[in-house]
């Protein structure tokens, strides 16, 4: 699933191709799924004529400030990503062997043509994702009920420290994947900060020391800049993070220098992480 940094990456290929365009024409599918709450032809209504003022971005989630509102909301769901004509698409871990080249391409679900001849698709194979109108996405649900985001509203120390605090029954991975506690966090993003701070994923929040809950904090802050930087392209993921080693469950999980890598679940979720080096 695209998890915060790969939706980071999306948002910077729609702002390339929409920033200050008008669009010119909207075509939806007609996907009473993908499109929640809204007819698709309400969604082309609203969005064809528009000039896209600005693009954002909390947690998993993406809008459009257009000129007027309502505003599209979008979410990628399990397989969903922008795509544009001029740029492949970013692989995901669970993407086709082979990529789609045709365009538009398949499970194209809304398509923007601009004011400069360029265009813009969403696609979700899968059809969990959502297109939404609204007209303040920030105070609406979903985004309302979420927690910061660790790449736009970081927070310092003590109110982290006092959020973790206030979840102390909470296994840590748990917290990490609740997205009312940090938004975009899934689940390789939330191993790789377990494994950065060196805790083991099944500790209880309330149990973390003060230099454990730093290293959390610290980790977390690490991983989102340095994924996002290099808009979470795997060969450019520094080559000693568990990422590498986390897929597939394999029984010879290893890290570079030898060190066992092993699977469980928690928190509902598969996890990966190095027993002789998270505590």
């Amino acid at each position: 699933m695209p998890e915060l940094p790969e939706v980071e990456f999306g948002r910077k290929v729609a702002e390339r191709a929409t920033l200050g365009r008008r669009i010119q024409r909207v075509w939806c599918a007609d996907d009473r799924i993908v499109f929640e709450g809204v007819a698709p032809r309400a969604v082309a209504r609203a969005l064809r004529d528009r000039t896209v003022v600005a693009v954002r971005r909390h947690g998993k989630h993406l809008w459009f400030e257009l000129d007027e509102r309502p505003w599209p909301l979008f979410h990628f769901g399990m397989t969903g990503a922008f795509r544009v004509l001029e740029e492949p698409p970013l692989p995901l871990e669970s993407s086709a062997r082979v990529l789609d080249q045709r365009w538009p391409p398949k499970f194209t679900k809304i398509r923007l043509w601009l004011d400069d001849g360029g265009e813009l698709v969403m696609t979700n194979a899968r059809r969990l994702g959502r297109v939404r109108l609204q007209h303040a996405p920030l105070v609406s649900a979903p985004l309302a009920s979420l927690g910061f985001d660790p790449l736009t509203g970081m927070p310092r120390l003590p109110a982290f420290r006092a959020l973790v605090s206030g979840r102390p029954g909470m296994v840590v991975k748990g917290l990490l994947l609740d997205q009312g506690f940090a938004a975009g966090v899934g689940n390789w993003i939330a191993d790789e900060v377990l494994f950065g701070a060196g805790i083991d994923p099944r500790r209880k929040a309330g149990d973390l020391d003060a230099d454990e809950v730093k290293a959390l904090h610290g980790a977390l802050r690490r991983v989102i800049r340095r994924a996002v930087a290099v808009d979470a392209r795997k060969n450019r993921l520094p080559r000693s993070w568990l990422f590498h080693a986390r897929w597939g469950k394999r029984r010879d999980a290893s890290l570079p220098d030898g060190t066992p890598v092993e699977h469980l679940t928690v928190a509902g979720r598969t996890t990966a992480w190095v027993p002789s080096r998270q505590r």
